[in-house]
């Protein structure tokens, strides 16, 4: 049954008596005029068991975009449910995302941007029974491909040892996953302050939910689309630029677990933070840095030393 055909009595025919959802989809929009519509699509066409609302924010769209969302919200009022803004929340540093699972009614989310689509109409439904069912995991993620406007860049998006489960102490340290393929339990639902203004969330959700359980690499899942296009705010910034947004959150939260007293995690994202800074500055630098870091080192062991004697 193609999306023109399958109306919300339809989509809500599977669903039993209940129409409180289980799970809440949460879709970011701004400029996405010649994308949302296939990834509300790619929303609609999910086979559940299980009730899901689908909470669409549009971040003051200078398009088309907030047009085309009232149109699937008008055939869909009991399941898409759009946020319109009139100041784009974005450019302020509010940290709108995570304000949205408070909103969402879900035991679950599933996260995806309107730039980015599905391909599995079975995705939904294989995430929740497996957290269902497994109550030690957190989330769950699968594959996805990168593309543009020629064809595809890379496929898989997980490569090595990301294709894999992670430990709740991988989570913690901010394990990469495919973001427009989760679907975890929505626990995350304020930001510590310290993690206020950092643009790469993600990481740091990941990093918070590891404190309730693990995450689970589902490879029997169809690959997602991830849609590398010039409006992308991380795919299309430079190297350099995705580094300082990456070494931002790895400070934050090092700044956030030295708060509650995790030393180990602190330590941890310093380190990634010291690391991320090599790898933006020339070779030469790199070496001059780590001359004053070693210096630095031996002038304050010789005064631990004098001290003691």
């Amino acid at each position: 049954m193609d999306l023109q055909s399958r109306s919300e009595h339809d989509l809500m025919a599977t669903w039993g008596n209940s129409r409180d959802p289980l799970l809440s989809i949460v879709c970011l929009a701004y400029n996405h005029a010649d994308f949302i519509s296939e990834t509300l699509d790619g929303f609609l066409l999910q086979e559940t068991d299980f009730p899901f609302e689908v909470i669409v924010h549009d971040d003051a769209s200078t398009d088309g975009t907030a047009a085309i969302i009232r149109d699937y919200a008008k055939r869909y009022p009991s399941v898409i449910k759009p946020i319109y803004q009139q100041e784009n929340q974005y450019c302020q540093g509010i940290p709108f995302s995570t304000r949205l699972f408070a909103q969402a009614h879900g035991k679950y989310i599933a996260y995806c941007e309107g730039d980015d689509y599905w391909t599995d109409p079975h995705k939904l439904q294989i995430q929740v029974d497996f957290l269902e069912h497994h109550h030690d995991y957190v989330i769950t993620y699968h594959d996805a491909f990168m593309f543009n406007s020629q064809g595809v860049v890379r496929t898989p998006h997980l490569q090595g040892k990301l294709r894999r489960d992670a430990s709740a102490r991988q989570l913690m340290q901010a394990r990469p996953v495919s973001t427009l393929t989760v679907c975890f339990r929505n626990l995350v639902q304020e930001l510590p302050p310290e993690l206020h203004g950092v643009e790469v969330l993600d990481i740091c959700w990941w990093s918070l939910l590891g404190a309730h359980g693990k995450g689970k690499f589902i490879e029997a899942i169809k690959p997602a689309a991830y849609r590398v296009h010039e409006g992308g705010i991380f795919s299309m910034r430079s190297s350099k630029q995705r580094i300082q947004m990456t070494m931002h959150a790895y400070y934050s939260l090092a700044r956030y677990y030295q708060r509650i007293g995790n030393q180990s995690l602190y330590e941890y994202f310093m380190i990634q933070v010291f690391t991320q800074a090599l790898a933006s500055i020339s070779p030469l630098n790199k070496l001059q840095a780590l001359r004053q870091v070693f210096q630095n080192i031996s002038i304050n062991l010789l005064r631990r030393l004098n001290l003691g004697a």
